[in-house]
Order: C-alpha cells, then structure tokens, then sequence
C-alpha cells in the first residue's frame, strides 16, 4: 500500500509570521532607524496585513515595542530577544488538543481512549525542545547574515 502524503505537525502561519519578524528584528543594529510593520512584512515577504496583526499580538506578549510617527517602529524587547522560544510559540499557538475530541459532535472515543493524552505528551515534548532556545539563538550563522540581507520589496 502507498504511503500518503502527511504534512504531519505544523505551526499556524501567524506563528511562522511572528517568528520570523522577531528574527529580523533581533538582526538589527540599534544604531539602525526601527522599521516599520511595512518594512518587515515587505522584507520576509508577508501580506502586511498579516503582519500587522501578528505585530499586535507580539505587543501585547511583550516581545516587540511599537512606536508610532517620527523616530517611530518596531524594536524587539529584551524578552522578544532572550525569553524562552518555547514559552513564546505555547503563547502564540496555545495548547489546546492536538485532536478534535470535543469538537461537534465529540469523539465517541473520548471516555476511554488513550490517544489523546499520547498526543498531548507529544505536543509537550515539542514545546520543551524549544524552551531552551531563544530568538538570540535562532540567528547565529548562516540565519543572521540572510535576515540582514533581506530588503524591502515594493509596497503590497
């Protein structure tokens, strides 16, 4: 019997979004005027729209500092930049079940089966790999030096 194609487990896009404006964020030389949203959606090549939301959401996690007219941008906090990678995606993603089993209509299963708490031991183990880590530690080379050499594009 063929195998099928599984993408197995993925991160939602605004996760992928937030992870990687955070990156280029923490690339950036302080001496640097802050980009703005525009900017880094253009550079990562993200809807701005998208990124605008995701930006909000690191606002209120206290990871990115957003400044608005002149002298304004976006700057990545000192625990946008050293704080746990797993902490951050457990806030972005959640840590709701993997598997549906209480959705509508719920899981005949529910009461006595064991999958549940197997894929929730999985969901846990793949958070703890990432606590240790940090966005600091995400771009180191070769990541680093490609975030920097990414330029805005023209406006969406």
């Amino acid at each position: 019997m063929p195998l099928l194609y599984s993408p197995g487990v993925r991160l939602t896009k605004s996760t992928d979004i937030a992870l990687r404006i955070a990156m280029r964020l923490a690339v950036l030389d302080d001496t640097e005027d802050a980009p703005t949203t525009r900017e880094v959606a253009s550079a990562i090549q993200v809807p701005y729209s998208h990124a605008a939301k995701v930006v909000s959401r690191l606002q209120h996690l206290g990871a990115v500092e957003a400044r608005r007219g002149r002298g304004g941008g976006l700057t990545l906090t000192t625990v946008g930049r050293t704080g746990s990678l797993g902490r951050l995606v457990r806030a972005l993603e959640g840590t709701d079940d993997v598997v549906g089993c209480e959705d509508d209509p719920p899981c005949p299963l529910r009461a006595g089966c064991r999958l549940r708490g197997a894929l929730r031991a999985a969901q846990e183990a793949f958070f703890a790999t990432l606590d240790p880590l940090s966005i600091e530690d995400l771009i180191g080379t070769p990541t680093g030096p490609l975030l920097l050499s990414l330029t805005s594009h023209p406006a969406d």
